[in-house]
């Protein structure tokens, strides 16, 4: 049944017969060419006794592709409209699972039975809307189940913010945030010719190794992360300036804490490595601990 899926004129009779226009509010263009769908599963390194989760089913392609590969697919669709659709098409697939639900609402830890992930790793696979892709990418890092990888097909523009190096426009929180956790690798770039329908935007697919060990070991991960919002979200500010309240700590104080951490209070965010964000949090914890702060 999926084979007919690859063919643009197959995807569009499918939308015709089950009577479902691809919404634009939820981002949806369904992949419609066999080559970057098995550049995707290749990429993703799935074996046959690991778990796969699938943010947004779509038509099924990639499931089914998935399902060749993995002992089990547990795929999330929000579109109602696509449940009877994925139905027909995965019928045959006897290790495929679709749950009809927001996959930044539902639990992702509940995602997966005890049977699921008795043994092999799990994987987690996806063709994300642009609206949704931070999002998604942050909430699996942070709440997401154990997992060895995830691989995602992205709008080019956002890989490129992921993989950005220090200094540069593109280079943001999202980067640091992924760097922390992940290695990331490309696997594709992908046209926007081979989705139906055609959206405005070409794409890139990466892959995201999860690291058994953090990039960086700051004190307080929370304060390193509370330290990278401040300092992206005045991003034209010196670090000075974008990082005066952090903590409850005054220009006075920062500037203490930045020279502690041997950084120029001038420099802004998008200058700074890991191992810079790490330092400055670890100096202002050292100083909110000197005033008798936790």
């Amino acid at each position: 049944m999926t084979g007919r899926l690859y063919t643009p004129s197959a995807v569009r009779e499918l939308c015709r017969r089950y009577g479902i226009r691809p919404a634009k509010g939820l981002g949806q263009n369904f992949l419609a060419d066999k080559n970057i769908v098995d550049r995707i599963i290749e990429g993703a390194g799935i074996e046959r006794d690991d778990c796969v989760i699938e943010v947004g089913a779509g038509m099924g392609v990639l499931t089914a592709a998935a399902a060749e590969k993995a002992r089990r697919v547990v795929a999330v669709e929000l579109d109602k409209r696509l449940m009877p659709l994925l139905a027909e098409v995965l019928a045959d697939r006897d290790n495929v699972r679709v749950i009809n639900g927001d996959i930044l609402k539902l639990d992702l830890r509940d995602l997966l039975r005890p049977d699921e992930t008795a043994r092999g790793r799990t994987r987690i696979l996806g063709n994300l809307p642009y609206y949704i892709t931070s999002p998604v990418i942050l909430r699996f890092l942070e709440e997401g189940p154990p997992a060895a990888g995830m691989t995602f097909m992205l709008q080019r523009e956002v890989a490129e913010r992921i993989n950005a190096q220090a200094g540069g426009k593109a280079y943001g929180a999202l980067t640091v945030a992924v760097r922390y956790h992940c290695e990331t690798s490309l696997v594709a770039q992908v046209s926007r010719e081979v989705f139906i329908p055609r959206p405005q935007v070409d794409s890139s697919v990466l892959r995201f190794d999860i690291r058994r060990e953090k990039a960086v070991t700051p004190q307080s991960e929370a304060m390193f992360f509370a330290l990278v919002r401040a300092g992206f979200g005045k991003r034209r500010k010196t670090l000075l300036n974008a990082l005066t309240g952090l903590a409850g700590c005054d220009k006075t104080e920062i500037e203490r804490a930045l020279a502690a951490a041997g950084l120029d209070a001038g420099r802004r965010a998008e200058t700074l490595e890991l191992c810079e964000f790490a330092a400055a949090a670890d100096a202002v914890c050292a100083l909110v601990r000197s005033r008798g702060g936790v």
